[in-house]
């Protein structure tokens, strides 16, 4: 329903991840007998969780681990691991940077430019260790670089900014890239975002995306939301998008996956964004917490070196765990940032769904209060869901 703004403006409500609940039906199963696997391009992982692409959560060790552990990382091929041949000493000054100094140490960092033959080196290290070389770049890195891309032997391109869409306007002297074309012609499946509407995503998928991408903005490190004021609140952007990927579905019978991406901490957030339609979840700060995540504890977006306007900050998220602890468990912590396959399988078993498709049909409601109802004493001490 249109809410009425002033005269001449009308505005929907949109519903972010806090602001809702799921419902338990009918019935319960033990949480063993949920099955989360799911398929991206011709790939079957049993976890689905990607690892944002960004420089304090992915390298090449991450990208092999989360591969054997199930999961899926992501490399970004416009960012440190593919402008330096030893990414090590300028991960330690990032690090080690005051926040009154970072954002121009980071415009200074990144200046340095990307080398093609390290984009082909990371690649093969990542498949030479046996794991999945899913990469990212900007559609003008991708224009760039994608056959560089092709020839290393890569298995997923994720073509990603701010938003993308197929009717991009580009001045008279730059060939905006042609989101068809390319994926038409990559040998390798091409996953497109990020958008938060209906319409975009039909067009996405038309286009020939393997994966659609859903978030502007929500990212723990990210402030488009503040510099650019865009965005679409996550419940809503993927209910939105879950609609087009269902509707082309049931117009062509190719299925296409629809990934939450930004603003995800907890095993329940994950849950909520599958309630609301998303086949798998991408996912940045909560892995940055990781021991062997290459950030030292800090977590930073990809927008975040922008020499003309910086999009991102960087933001303490420490070290918490090692990356299996936070992926599969053992849980060490009680605020549902660890194990959080875990607390999907649990959360399915609750709500009594047997695999992703009956997750995404569970009920929701809208509950502002899910969060701080009868938690004082845990906002109090600071505890479990009040920290």
């Amino acid at each position: 329903m249109d809410i009425q703004l002033g005269r001449g403006k009308t505005a929907r409500r949109a519903y972010g991840i806090d602001e809702i609940a799921l419902v338990p039906g009918n019935r319960t199963l033990d949480p063993s007998l949920a099955d989360t696997r799911w398929q991206i391009g011709n790939i079957e992982r049993e976890i689905p969780i990607i690892a944002s692409a960004m420089d304090g959560v992915v390298d090449v060790r991450m990208a092999v681990k989360l591969s054997q552990l199930g999961a899926l990382g992501v490399l970004n091929l416009e960012g440190i691991q593919t402008r330096y041949a030893d990414p090590d000493p300028i991960l330690d000054k990032i690090a080690a940077v005051g926040k009154d100094e970072f954002v121009h140490l980071m415009q200074e960092l990144y200046a340095e430019p990307v080398k093609p033959e390290l984009i082909e080196k990371r690649i093969q290290e990542i498949k030479q260790q046996g794991g999945i070389a899913a990469v990212s770049a900007t559609p003008a890195g991708a224009s760039k670089y994608g056959e560089v891309v092709a020839k290393a032997g890569a298995d997923l391109f994720f073509v990603q900014a701010t938003v993308v869409s197929t009717a991009h306007l580009s001045p008279e002297s730059i060939a905006p890239l042609d989101l068809a074309e390319f994926c038409q012609k990559m040998p390798i499946p091409v996953i497109l975002g990020n958008c938060v509407t209906y319409e975009v995503t039909l067009n996405l998928l038309k286009a020939g995306a393997a994966g659609v991408l859903v978030g502007i903005g929500p990212g723990a490190a990210c402030t488009s939301r503040g510099v650019l004021g865009v965005g679409v609140p996550q419940a809503t952007a993927i209910a939105d998008c879950a609609a087009a990927r269902d509707d082309y579905y049931q117009e062509t019978g190719n299925y296409i996956p629809v990934i939450a991406d930004g603003g995800l901490i907890t095993g329940g957030d994950i849950c909520k964004c599958i309630a609301c339609g998303a086949d798998g979840v991408m996912i940045g700060s909560p892995f940055a917490r990781a021991a062997e995540a290459p950030g030292r504890g800090y977590h930073w977006g990809m927008a975040t070196p922008s020499p003309v306007l910086p999009r991102g900050t960087r933001i303490r998220v420490a070290t918490t765990g090692t990356l299996e602890q936070i992926l599969i468990g053992p849980a060490g912590l009680d605020d549902g940032t660890h194990n959080l396959l875990g607390a999907l399988k649990t959360s399915m078993g609750t709500l009594g769904a047997k695999n992703i498709k009956e997750m995404q049909q569970v009920e929701v409601v809208i509950a502002p209060s899910l969060l701080t109802e009868g938690k004082v004493y845990q906002k109090a001490q600071q505890l479990g869901m009040g920290k």
